[in-house]
């Protein structure tokens, strides 16, 4: 009876590393595409002052009193005629937001901006409630939307625009910079992650013509694209991914712009950029289980059908990782028969095969953009992946049972680089008892690998085995830190 149970463990062990190389494979072949690709330059239109399309600019907010501000004023100074500018502030916090947004509401409108706050009565829906609810109020042809924390230029909408000359074109989706990058390893190593997201896959799917997806604000929609694609919904918490490839089923073709930065600021404490990535990693299940059907029946090029489907069932990649950490014990023990340093031989190149073709991916992607910084903290890429494994696990088990759910805010702080300013404290603290418990509990558990190495003296395992109690410890101190600021804070 063990043996029969070591084998089922065995078996789903090298199952979940095979996922884990076919991901690896997909970046390996992201990389070698983002290499090659060249873009062919789009028709754009060269727009008269008399010709400028009305747009509608939506900032959706919930309680975010520290950059709420700073948003209003920057989209308010848009280079674009105020008789065609229409700004809908999408209010539905419920603290001290509200009286930041009618100040700046009332001082634009006193200097002849087309400026309103809209307001519901229940959060129905979330942002995509928000959403739906100003474009049934807007007189644009065209829909920006910013997040609080993002800081447009004032030339975005014409740089923007004019990309929307082919009638086809249904949005156009500009890169994300960050104003924080620097403020600490958590920034760095988020700026590493997204930036990849942006210069290397934004890139590659759209200059192959594959589905991409609007990142949910620094872009811009045709008003009609939203409207033929059956509007924004809630049934996921990714509302951005599910109305993107609704769009493009629909027929519609995205533009990303790579030179289009538009600033926005990561979030600073690991308890919220957990929270973040466990909303992305639910949502796209989610809309993995509402679209992929659709997408497969459609008739589509079987490239755009294969690179969608990899593109939303990426985080289950989170459900591999996790569980070759909790069987890799009972696979030492099982097959010990066969010698540990025979063991090596496939082991040890198979992890690298999957992590070490993820690192190369970020590392040339750094070397590539510049992010020579961000390099420091690309070792510590693994062992936080393995510490959160278990959080983005379990979202992505939710995002296979249920629909929709409550939209977790991203709190944002208005923190920039500077490491001696901060004098934020975290405001909320998300479940850290049972966090730092759960991982706790990892780390005792991940230390018999290593244990078992130590006591067979195959030292050369060491440093492999030793990464994984490694990575659950990171996350416990970075809980702890947090809770502990949180403790004193309130």
């Amino acid at each position: 009876m063990q043996t029969a149970i070591l084998n089922i463990l065995t078996l789903i062990h090298f199952l979940a590393m095979a996922g884990l190389a076919l991901y690896g494979i997909h970046r390996i072949w992201m990389i070698r595409c983002r290499h090659n690709c060249s873009f062919a330059p789009l028709e754009t239109a060269d727009f008269s002052e008399s010709d400028l399309p009305v747009v509608t600019v939506q900032v959706p907010l919930y309680n975010e009193p520290r950059v709420t501000a700073r948003i209003i004023d920057a989209v308010a100074v848009f280079a674009w005629p105020a008789d065609k500018l229409e700004i809908q502030v999408l209010d539905d916090s419920d603290d001290e937001t509200r009286t930041i947004t009618e100040e700046r509401a009332v001082y634009w409108a006193s200097k002849g901006k087309n400026i309103r706050v809209i307001r519901r009565n229940r959060r129905i829906g979330y942002k995509a409630g928000a959403l739906a609810a100003g474009l049934e109020q807007a007189s644009g042809d065209f829909i920006a939307v910013f997040d609080a924390d993002f800081v447009p230029g004032p030339d975005f909408l014409k740089n923007t625009l004019p990309y929307f000359a082919e009638k086809d074109i249904g949005m156009v989706q500009a890169r994300w910079g960050f104003l924080n990058t620097n403020y600490s390893w958590l920034t760095r190593l988020q700026s590493l992650l997204l930036s990849a997201h942006f210069g290397i896959e934004h890139a590659v799917r759209c200059g192959r013509g594959l589905f991409f997806n609007f990142n949910g604000t620094a872009g811009v929609w045709r008003k009609t694209t939203i409207e033929s694609a059956g509007g924004w919904q809630s049934d996921t918490v990714t509302e951005d991914l599910d109305l993107s490839y609704r769009a493009q089923l629909a027929g519609w073709r995205f533009v990303y712009l790579h030179h289009e930065e538009v600033p926005s600021e990561l979030p600073v404490t690991l308890a919220d950029f957990r929270c973040q990535q466990e909303r992305w990693a639910k949502g796209a299940i989610q809309t993995a289980r509402k679209l992929l059907p659709r997408i497969m029946s459609a008739s589509l090029p079987l490239s755009v059908k294969i690179e969608a489907a990899a593109h939303l069932l990426a985080n289950c990649c989170w459900v591999f990782g996790f569980l070759a950490t909790l069987t890799l014990y009972p696979v030492l023990i099982n097959r010990i028969g066969i010698g540990v340093y025979q063991m090596l031989w496939i082991d040890v190149p198979l992890f690298l095969f999957t992590g070490g073709a993820v690192l190369t991916y970020y590392l040339l992607h750094a070397l590539r953009s510049g992010l020579k910084r961000s390099l420091f903290v690309l070792p510590l890429l693994p062992a936080a992946s393995i510490g959160l494994a278990p959080f983005f696990s379990l979202a992505v088990l939710k995002g296979m049972l249920q629909k929709g759910g409550v939209f977790a805010r991203t709190p944002k702080f208005g923190v920039l680089n500077n490491l001696r300013e901060r004098t934020w404290r975290p405001l909320v603290l998300r479940h850290s008892l049972v966090n730092i418990l759960s991982n706790l509990v990892l780390f005792i558990y991940m230390l018999l690998p290593v244990f078992f190495s130590t006591s067979r003296e195959t030292w050369p395992a060491l440093p492999f085995l030793c990464l994984f109690p490694f990575g659950f410890l990171l996350i416990i101190l970075c809980d702890l830190q947090e809770s502990i600021a949180g403790w004193i804070r309130l």
